[in-house]
């Protein structure tokens, strides 16, 4: 299966060269013909008359020139080579220099009339952004690691069962430090859905925006035999997951005493969708926990 970050690396390698390669051509057109007659932009050249120093540097266009060439051009080259070459530098400027352009262009939708180039490669800035940025995310996602065998205290036969949700492994993480911390017993929620990978994603977000449980297994676990059940689950569209909320449907009135923990990339105790958990539970939670989780990495949220 070809990795996520590949996929959108190479992507991110196209508006990379694509930018480059324009800027390059543009600027060498402005070295030939300063009075901007190649490019048809001769007219526009009052335009810069707004800009300080104008009077010095925008008589003609060889330093614009200079300037889309190290800003855009030079810039972009540098970074599809790295990206080539697989470097998270290379991801890492490529997201940059998408906002380095849209920063470009802004000033030109300020100092220019309305033009379809400067809004065409506005669009093309943010997605050469957009494109980075997935790219670090989905890097950072794939070198997460889990391996059961760090989990060596879980106790099958304990009083208290951790219960989880997870779509990409974060939240197994979690659920399997806090019972081989506690020693206690463990159960993974399994929904009936496919919800790997980036559809995967988008799937989930539609359970998340309609506040709806998603079909999940029978519950094997005996939950009245547990004195102590944690429940750990990922934030969906600031809400539980819909595998957990199908999970708190079914559990309801079997469980004896309750904790929660949410695993969330915003800042945030979300007090309200432990109310909720509760509700659907038809218990009052005992103590709650909040966890960012922000690319493989978590910290406790007082």
């Amino acid at each position: 299966m070809v990795l996520r970050a590949y996929k959108t690396r190479r992507i991110l390698l196209f508006w990379s060269l694509f930018i480059g390669v324009s800027a390059i051509y543009g600027s060498l057109m402005m070295f030939i013909d300063p009075s901007g007659r190649l490019l048809g932009m001769d007219k526009m050249l009052g335009y810069f008359e707004v800009l300080p120093l104008s009077e010095y540097l925008y008589q003609d266009y060889v330093f614009p020139g200079i300037a889309l060439l190290v800003i855009n051009g030079i810039t972009n080259l540098y970074a599809s080579y790295l990206i080539i070459r697989n470097k998270k530098l290379g991801d890492i400027l490529g997201m940059v220099f998408g906002m380095t352009l849209m920063a470009w262009i802004t000033i030109q939708f300020i100092i220019f009339p309305f033009n379809v180039m400067s809004t065409a490669y506005f669009i093309f800035g943010f997605l050469q952004f957009i494109t980075g940025y997935m790219t670090l995310v989905f890097r950072k996602q794939e070198e997460f690691k889990f391996n059961i065998d760090d989990y060596p205290y879980i106790n099958p036969e304990s009083t208290t069962l951790v219960v989880y949700f997870s779509r990409m492994g974060y939240t197994r993480k979690i659920a399997y430090e806090i019972a081989n911390r506690k020693r206690c017993a463990i159960y993974e929620i399994k929904t009936q859905e496919d919800v790997s990978g980036t559809w995967g994603f988008f799937w989930c977000g539609r359970y998340g925006m309609e506040k709806s449980p998603m079909t999940i297994e029978d519950i094997r676990a005996d939950l009245n035999k547990y004195f102590k059940v944690i429940i750990v689950s990922p934030i969906w569209v600031f809400d539980m997951a819909a595998p957990v909320r199908a999970f708190l449907m079914k559990a309801k009135g079997q469980i004896k005493e309750v904790n929660y923990v949410l695993l969330h990339h915003a800042k945030g105790h979300y007090l309200k969708v432990a109310d909720r958990m509760d509700m659907l539970l038809g218990l009052r939670h005992a103590r709650l926990t909040n966890i960012i989780s922000r690319k493989g990495e978590f910290r406790i949220y007082d």
